[in-house]
């Protein structure tokens, strides 16, 4: 009876493990070999994403043309006897940073034909025994410089076929495997060989790449590169040439020239300022009038030599307003440099005007006490947008200054607005500051009516509700630019009190006034106060975090001490934008 009992297990046993074995996915083939089994799934679209039930004694995985999208964390952590990992041709465009998880005996990875970008190279901490890494076909475009220092078995890599531009030479020379390889080959003199494919991709030969062009030519077995014609893409000039019959000279700054650095020209006149930006890699270019560059001139750029550009801004037809500093400015990642040029614009039979360094020269006109109504026109997250009008005699002459800083700041920067133009955008606000800006006839200084003042919102560690501060102090202030110059809207952080010292301010100004005057005043500010604690409260309860209950209190007794506003003295928020 025991030896049929114990038969009987044997078999039930043997059944079992069969069983287990004979698990596979559906549309896939699972089959034993030598070496272990492996999991072939070569059906189109197979799967939306890398399958959870993938069976625990794979030693081979080869999933390709199910087109998902991502390798999440420890993908295949469950299947820690892989050795070798196929995921080519699908549309892979993330891996995480620990999608390889628990493959300390994975030694092959082949990714081809995905449409990886980036490749989180930390990621090979956790495959130490990988050999083969294949990324051929993909859009990767940058190689950082420890992109290999987790990879110190690899024999085969293959980075062809891609959008690589720029390498350093210090990505190979940071490898443990090739600081390995020059230490036993000066040692024993034998060393494993190692194939490097870097051929097919959009190399641009310029001094950037320097380095990485003679640490090519200088390769040789046991590290053999599969293809050593590598061919330059960039820039135009040495497009199509080979990394052998090109010759690097390393970068250096701009420097940037001009012919003439004081012009004068007759009114009407057609002028076109030159300058010469010498840099290596060729710098980028351009031309700024004070601190706005230049949009609405002509400007065209042209290439004398490998390491040169001329650059030149074409003005036509010579206004007043056209007088003043134009710079030519050129950048590159190494640094930048500048030249300008003083412009002045005469009378066809009349002297030289004068101009101060660096801003337009003002000029005589009936416009000097022009009124300029600003107003702001849209609010964003961080910024805000402004229109201004004046009547003007000579709009096609005459051109603005915006000074914008911090309201306690003497200092404001200053940007020249040409003509025909009459709106301007403010970005990257700070919160919890109180700003001034102000748009003036050319480079007058700032008078009374010609400046807004408003405070933004405090800074909140939810940025959600900080964007939703920001917003509601701007449509407040948006809505009541109508009331008396020098009031400035009130957060609310700040309160009530705010609100009442600004009030209290404007009255006692109110009452310095002549008495038919005071009377006029005193109906427009019932009806401005109306209107400001009503959007005040509605801002304060209905749109941020709400207020004691105390504070509710106050603002409704500011709300009944207000008048009722007319239909007509009411903008709608629409208006705004």
């Amino acid at each position: 009876m025991d030896i049929f009992c114990t038969l009987l297990f044997i078999i039930l046993l043997n059944l079992q493990v069969n069983r287990s074995h004979c698990q596979c996915l559906t549309g896939c083939s699972c089959v034993t070999e030598r070496n272990g089994r492996s999991l072939t799934c070569m059906e189109e679209n197979a799967f939306g994403a890398i399958p959870e039930n993938i069976p625990d004694d794979m030693t081979k995985i080869r999933i390709e043309k199910s087109h998902f999208t991502e390798v999440p964390r420890g993908a295949f952590s469950k299947v820690p006897a892989l050795k070798n990992l196929w995921l080519n041709f699908n549309d892979i465009t993330v891996i995480n940073s620990k999608s390889l998880e628990g493959l300390r005996n994975l030694t092959e990875l082949r990714l081809q034909g995905n449409k990886l970008r980036s490749m989180p190279w930390t990621t090979f901490e956790d495959t130490p025994a990988l050999k083969i890494l294949d990324l051929k076909h993909n859009q990767l475009d940058v190689l950082p410089e420890h992109a290999l220092k987790y990879l110190p078995g690899l024999t085969y890599l293959d980075l062809s076929f891609n959008q690589l531009t720029v390498i350093s030479k210090e990505v190979f020379l940071n490898w443990p495997l090739y600081q390995k390889i020059k230490g036993d080959q000066e040692k024993t003199g034998f060393v494993p060989n190692v194939v490097l494919a870097l051929h097919d991709n959009a190399w641009l030969c310029d001094c950037r790449l320097k380095g990485f062009v003679e640490f090519t030519r200088s390769l040789t077995p046991p590290i053999i590169l599969m293809n050593s014609y590598l061919i330059c893409s960039g820039p135009d000039f040495r497009a199509g040439k080979f990394f052998h019959e090109t010759e690097l000279d390393r970068c250096v700054k701009p420097v940037v020239s001009t012919r003439s650095t004081n012009i004068s020209m007759p009114l009407g006149a057609n002028i076109t300022l030159h300058c010469l930006a010498k840099a290596r890699p060729s710098p980028a270019v351009w031309w700024t009038y004070g601190l706005k560059i230049i949009r609405g001139f002509h400007e065209s750029q042209e290439r004398v030599d490998e390491d040169t550009v001329r650059s030149q801004l074409v003005i036509p037809s010579l206004h007043p307003a056209d007088r003043g500093e134009y710079t030519c400015s050129a950048i590159n990642f190494i640094g930048n440099s500048s030249v300008s040029i003083l412009l002045d614009i005469r009378s066809p039979n009349g002297p030289p005007s004068m101009v101060s360094h660096g801003f337009p020269a003002p000029a005589a006109s009936t416009e000097e006490n022009v009124y300029i109504d600003i107003r702001i026109t849209k609010q964003t997250v961080r910024g805000i947008a402004i229109e201004w009008y004046a009547v003007l005699d000579r709009p096609s002459e005459t051109w603005f200054t915006i000074h914008f800083g911090r309201s306690d700041s003497a200092k404001k920067e200053q940007i020249y607005i040409g003509p025909g133009i009459n709106a301007y955008s403010v970005s990257d606000l700070m919160p919890a500051t109180k700003y001034e800006i102000c748009v003036t006839l050319r480079n007058q200084t700032p008078r009374v009516g010609q400046c807004i003042v408003f405070v933004t919102g405090s800074d909140i560690t939810e940025m959600e509700q900080r964007e939703k501060l920001i917003h509601i102090v701007v449509i407040v202030l948006a809505m009541v630019l109508a009331v008396p110059v020098g009031m400035y809207a009130c957060t609310t952080d700040t309160k009530f009190n705010c609100l009442e010292g600004v009030m209290d301010s404007w009255r006692n100004r109110q009452r310095a006034d002549s008495g038919s005057e005071r009377e006029r005043e005193r109906e427009r500010e019932r009806e401005r106060q109306g209107t400001f604690d009503s959007l005040q409260a509605a801002s304060d309860e209905g749109l941020v975090n709400r207020d004691s209950s105390e504070d509710r209190k106050v603002r409704r007794r500011s709300d009944d001490r207000g008048l009722k506003v007319p239909a007509e003295h009411i903008r709608p928020t629409a208006q705004l934008y």
